[in-house]
């Protein structure tokens, strides 16, 4: 939404001049409105993402790796004739177990998938909510300091020049 209203709070100016142009459109962001990113995430997840999740949180459990130590020496046992022959079921090389194994596995990366895709969309909230709290927090502090008779510009200045210092030292870092 652009204005064509000369902006008269002195504050408002300066936070229209921040963006390197006064042009008097201070509403160029889409707002996300939000009171907690937990509650607007869990209106978005259905039941079968929460089963993908518990699926994925057991796939990725110590819980997990014991059942199929467990499972795969019965396996094998079983069709080494460790039992008995008249119990084998899947002759070595155990190309059936290799086949459940396969489809698990494919099964498994699709739910990890799944669960990171989610927390993807998860994180995207969670960024715009830090986002307007940022603006909401930037857009206070400069009406206050306007209010307090602080000199908005000078405080503007300082702050670019500590950008600009933060970014030149993490790009030497890398």
């Amino acid at each position: 939404m652009t204005t064509n209203t000369p902006i008269i709070c002195p504050a408002c100016r300066v936070i229209d001049r921040a963006d390197g142009i006064e042009d008097g459109n201070l509403y160029k962001i889409d707002h996300f409105h939000a009171r907690s990113e937990s509650a607007l995430f869990r209106g978005l997840m259905r039941a079968q993402d929460r089963l993908a999740d518990r699926i994925t949180a057991f796939a990725g459990s110590l819980r997990f790796v014991y059942i199929h130590t467990a499972w795969f020496a019965v396996w094998i046992a079983i069709n080494v004739g460790a039992i008995g022959v008249a119990r084998e079921f899947d002759k070595f090389p155990f190309g059936l177990l290799t086949m459940v194994v396969s489809l698990e596995a494919i099964f498994l990366a699709t739910f990890v998938m799944i669960t990171q895709n989610r927390q993807g969309r998860r994180a995207d909230i969670r960024s715009k909510i830090d986002f307007e709290t940022n603006l909401r927090s930037e857009i206070w502090s400069v009406h206050i300091g306007t209010a307090l008779g602080i000199d908005v510009e000078h405080v503007e200045d300082v702050v670019r020049k500590a950008i600009a210092g933060t970014r030149s030292e993490l790009n030497r870092q890398a």
